[in-house]
């Protein structure tokens, strides 16, 4: 829905800049006084900057308050499963790759060489956890898998002419 939104409102303001640009385009052979013109139009540049302002932080706030700030990882008094994970010019060393529906896991992601990017990707191949894996540093990326199946981990960062081989899999059952 935020997306239709953003399509129909950038549609509404192109529809006025072009309708600017063609009445300028169409009064530009009259002749007139330029001081009036210009303070008219400083004018209304000034009101379509300030409501294109307040429209975007609008837009900003309203899809900002879906994200999950203070939402806790895991359950409480639930330890996750910690899954270290190292990536590497063109593949992923992962400790374990099998889980069940409901675990929480914790997944430590570094590199060996250079950066990789580790993006889990459920059976539609719709991303749903992701996080930049980088040498000698650890990031950290929680999720609960709600579903069995197949899932894929992609590299999402350019690392080599072998970018596009960078594919693994874990398995999540009942």
């Amino acid at each position: 829905m935020v997306q239709s939104v953003a399509w129909i409102v950038s549609l509404v303001f192109m529809l006025l800049i072009a309708g600017v640009f063609l009445f300028v385009a169409m009064n530009s052979t009259k002749r007139k006084e330029y001081e009036a013109i210009k303070k008219k139009w400083y004018k209304a540049r000034t009101f379509y900057g300030i409501t294109l302002v307040v429209l975007m932080l609008v837009v900003t706030i309203y899809t900002l308050r879906e994200l999950p700030y203070n939402q806790p990882v895991y359950a409480k008094g639930q330890e996750p499963t910690i899954v270290d994970v190292e990536a590497l010019q063109f593949g992923y060393k992962l400790s374990t790759r099998e889980f069940k529906v409901g675990e929480t896991i914790e997944f430590h992601v570094t590199s060996a060489d250079v950066n990789h990017g580790f993006g889990i990707y459920d059976v539609d191949m719709n991303l749903i956890a992701q996080t930049q894996a980088m040498p000698e540093y650890t990031n950290k990326v929680f999720i609960t898998f709600d579903h069995p199946g197949t899932y894929k981990i992609l590299c999402l960062e350019y690392c080599g002419l072998g970018h596009h081989v960078m594919v693994d899999e874990i398995t999540v059952t009942n």
